[in-house]
């Protein structure tokens, strides 16, 4: 079944210029030929690899013309799943695209499961399993700079990087072997602890570079969760409109309007942000904004970063001190908002309370200190040095957890050289960490955990 002829739809359903059925296995030629009508009456399987040709799908049950299309050609193995790919290209619509496809499938072709041609690649040694991974993290990137480390992964970066390391493993390992299996051989260096700890040392501090990047990589891979907390009519909704762009709350001078969060993803000097607009933080006896409330202080306690508005136009009230104190120990910008209006917060007062959080005033009216609260939010979170191109991130929590793994016992292998264990028992905790890194790139992975991450992945991909 891995490896009989799949088809399914490879562009996104609805209306549009083209959509594409894609066509991949043994039969996906002949299949093809079943259905295309070229000019001159030609047959695919004829025809020179990666070429492009016009003409009709039939329908062969009533030899009447189905779709108007074009069709690529690909013969493996240069292909993305080193297979025979066919790709048909007809009008964007429901009906024209599903037609072709059922066509297709009366032929002997199988509707695809989610992320199949994708995880073929990976069975057919066409990418590595960090590599498939990361195509699934380029169709879901929200800014440039996800997109570009999504590509840097599907590259090869990372997998190049744990490779090489996995190599200086692997060989410590062989060399520890020959001296306990050949211990007569005069011409084999002795592994001494000294060597162990140098070469136990450097894959450590290279296992901790990459990790050192995963903070800012899971935040470019999954968005940093943004909650705007504040006290009713603070402006908490026209800062998720400037931020968007777009007028996406309700915005009135009534409190208590935002009754649920609203959740809108917006990309921030290229930080992707998952910004969460609350319900006004209060005590109230309106049932509907009570439950609006509640969810606001649950989705709090899960926040990346906190925005905290409040109103310059105001003084500053309990309910504000009281989300200061829930704030307490997490990521924290305070928003004084409304300084067109006359002043009767006491800054000072406020300053007190904020500590280490940054502050920025804002006129969210006339459009005021937005870029100052953006240049903000991106400085908390990315400082200089990340903005290197040739930097290897690492974005994926089960990458992170495996590297953490791997470190762990790397760690341990350094322990017992420094305490004088045998390098026998050593090497079982480098044997370990070699096998951890292998399960990144799916060197060793058990089959449970392929199906499982290829099965996240979109129809057709």
């Amino acid at each position: 079944m891995e490896f009989d002829t799949i088809a399914a739809i490879s562009t996104p359903m609805g209306e549009g210029a083209i959509a594409i059925v894609r066509l991949s296995g043994d039969e996906a030629i002949s299949i093809s030929d079943r259905l295309f009508r070229g000019v001159g009456g030609k047959k695919l399987s004829d025809m020179p690899s990666h070429t492009i040709h016009y003409g009709h799908i039939m329908d062969p049950a009533t030899d009447q013309v189905a779709e108007e299309v074009m069709v690529s050609l690909m013969k493996g193995p240069k292909t993305f799943t080193k297979e025979d790919v066919v790709e048909i290209n007809c009008h964007g619509g429901l009906v024209s695209v599903n037609r072709v496809l059922q066509l297709v499938l009366v032929q002997g072709a199988r509707l695809a499961e989610p992320g199949e041609f994708t995880k073929r690649a990976f069975l057919n040694g066409r990418i590595d399993l960090s590599q498939a991974e990361a195509v699934i993290d380029l169709i879901r990137a929200k800014t440039d700079r996800a997109m570009n480390v999504a590509l840097g992964q599907m590259e090869g970066r990372l997998s190049r990087l744990i490779r090489k390391l996995r190599q200086e493993i692997l060989e410590t390992l062989a060399h520890i072997e020959v001296n306990i299996d050949y211990p007569e051989y005069d011409d084999v260096e002795e592994m001494t602890h000294q060597m162990l700890l140098e070469k136990a040392g450097y894959v450590q501090k290279e296992i901790e570079k990459l990790l050192q990047t995963s903070q800012q990589g899971k935040i470019l891979r999954e968005g940093l969760a943004t909650v705007i907390v504040g006290r009713p009519n603070v402006g908490k909704s026209s800062l998720l409109n400037s931020l968007v762009q777009e007028n996406k709350a309700i915005v009135t001078d009534i409190p208590g309007t935002t009754r649920d969060v609203i959740e809108e993803y917006v990309n921030v000097r290229g930080v992707p942000l998952r910004l969460l607009d609350t319900a006004g933080i209060r005590e109230t006896e309106d049932i509907v904004e009570k439950i609006g409330v509640e969810r606001s202080r649950q989705v709090l306690k899960e926040a990346d970063l906190i925005l905290l508005v409040l109103n310059y136009s105001e003084e500053l009230m309990e309910e504000d001190r009281n989300i200061f104190k829930a704030a307490e120990g997490m990521d924290v910008i305070v928003i004084v908002n409304k300084t067109d209006l006359p002043q009767k917060l006491d800054l000072d007062e406020v300053k007190q309370l904020i500590h280490s959080y940054k502050m920025v005033t804002t006129s969210l009216k006339e459009d005021k200190g937005v870029d100052e609260l953006e240049e903000a939010i991106a400085s908390l979170f990315f400082s200089g040095e990340v903005e290197a191109g040739d930097m290897t991130y690492v974005s994926n929590s089960r990458h992170i957890a495996l590297l953490t793994q791997a470190k762990n016992s790397i760690e341990e292998a350094v322990r017992g050289v420094e305490a004088g264990t045998p390098i026998d028992i050593v090497q079982i905790d480098l044997t370990r960490s070699w096998e951890l890194l292998g399960e990144v790139i799916g060197d060793s992975v058990n089959e449970s955990l392929i199906d499982q991450l290829f099965s996240q992945f979109c129809l057709g991909k």
